[in-house]
Formats: C-alpha cells, structure tokens, sequence
C-alpha cells in the first residue's frame, strides 16, 4: 500500500495536481526513496539485522531516489548519528512495523526505533508512532471513528478537517506536524483505497510521502491493494524490493 502510494505520487510531488481526476501511472512512475526505505524496515522485521547498516545499504543500492540532503549525509558516513529531524522521512518509511507486532505498545516501540535512528526528533518520532498505529488499529478491526479518536487524543493532531477543506491552501510540507495529519485524513476521507490515495494526491505538497503514509493506512483498513494497481506497481520494481516484500507479506500479513 504504501509503495503503491509513493509510485503513484511520485510524478506529482514538483507537480501539484489539485483534483482527485488523475492518472494513476505514467510512464514515468517510479518508486522514490519512500518505498527505498519502507523495504529497509521491512527487512529488519524479517532478519532482525542492524537497521542503521540495512537502511545504509539500501540507500546506496538505489541512489538517487529523492533523498533529503542531511539523509544522503548520513548514508555515507561510518558511523551515521541521528540529526534531530522531524522531517516526513520517519513516517513514510514506518508501515512494516504496523503489521509485525501483536499489541499496540509493541508496534510504538518499533515505530520509536525506526524513526530515531536519523529522525529522533520528538515531532519525528510522533509521525513514525501515529502511521504505525494507524496501520495496526486499521488491521486490528478499529473503526475509522475509533482510529480517529485515538490519533487525536494521544498524538494531538487535528484529525477533525476534511480534504476538501485543507485542499485550496495546502502547500508543499515535508515535516511530520504538516503531512502525517493531512494523510491519515484523506484516508478517513475515502471510500476505498484506491479514493484514499486519490484524496492524498490531490492535496498536493510532497504527494510521493503522502501517498505512501495514506496508501500504508488504506491497506490495512480496506484489507487489500487492487490487483489493477498492483500490477502496475510490480511492473516498475526490481525483484529484489519484490522479494523482500513478498517474504514480508508470508511472514507477517497472508496469517
């Protein structure tokens, strides 16, 4: 879900598309470091191996991927320490962990681990959190209603606008405090995922890191990614994202 939500808005990100009316792909549709590092975490899950040395592994596999300038920084370096970041960099790459635990406390611990490796800052940490236990309350049977309540009373965002109000003044955000909200929203918003990702896209702003933080959302709530987008997703992936994925679905979602 979330990679499909990075692919498809990946063409949009320097491209505000202020309508839901869109292609879903294009030609030039690709994977951004959004789905780069969603892999990363998805394969700590799996092997339980160093996550700093997976992510850095990743990172260098497949450069040029729209990586934040202190995140290529920290790629490079020997001994990478986290830099206070409260950038949607921890939230995009956070929905593995919303499927691999049993309980809710489980999954915010994760989510803390994954985000303050480069994200430690408490706003950074906040939007890993609330992606994740998002996707857990979503999988776990919760309510939009009940999913809402929770965001809002433990991580203080303001989950009580629509899309269509946010829409005519949102502008380009890369932090947490100013994408994770607006992207839980335009899933509460949806009817199905593919509407989910519609609504997050048309917001505009960084619409790659979006889509993804919603696409992750909407999965777990409507229990599946269309096969029609599905396939155009595989399509434009190497086979080793698609591998990890597929032993993270076996081991963690197909239960």
């Amino acid at each position: 879900g979330a990679i499909a939500g990075d692919m498809i808005g990946s063409v949009y990100e320097f491209a505000s598309f202020k309508e839901t009316d869109f292609p879903l792909f294009r030609n030039s549709s690709t994977f951004t470091d959004d789905t780069v590092m969603t892999v990363a975490n998805a394969e700590w899950l799996l092997t339980s191996d160093d996550l700093i040395g997976l992510m850095k592994s990743y990172g260098n596999l497949y450069p040029g991927r729209g990586y934040g300038g202190m995140f290529r920084n920290w790629i490079r370096e020997d001994e990478p320490e986290p830099y206070n970041s409260f950038g949607n960099g921890s939230a995009m790459r956070v929905s593995p962990i919303g499927w691999a635990f049993n309980t809710l406390e489980e999954t915010l611990e994760a989510a803390k681990q994954s985000a303050e490796v480069t994200h430690n800052h408490p706003e950074g940490i906040k939007g890993a959190q609330a992606t994740a236990a998002c996707i857990f309350l979503a999988r776990t049977g919760k309510s939009k209603e009940e999913i809402k309540d929770y965001i809002e009373k433990t991580f203080g965002y303001n989950l009580s606008r629509t899309c269509d109000e946010i829409r005519p003044s949102y502008k380009f955000n890369e932090t947490c405090q100013g994408t994770v909200p607006e992207s839980i929203i335009a899933f509460l918003d949806s009817t199905d995922f593919e509407s989910a990702i519609r609504l997050a896209i048309s917001l505009g702003g960084d619409a790659d890191t979006i889509g993804a933080i919603t696409g992750g959302i909407a999965e777990a709530y409507y229990g599946d990614v269309p096969k029609h987008i599905k396939k155009e997703v595989l399509k434009r992936l190497p086979l080793k994202i698609i591998r990890v994925m597929l032993n993270f679905y076996h081991k963690f979602i197909e239960k």
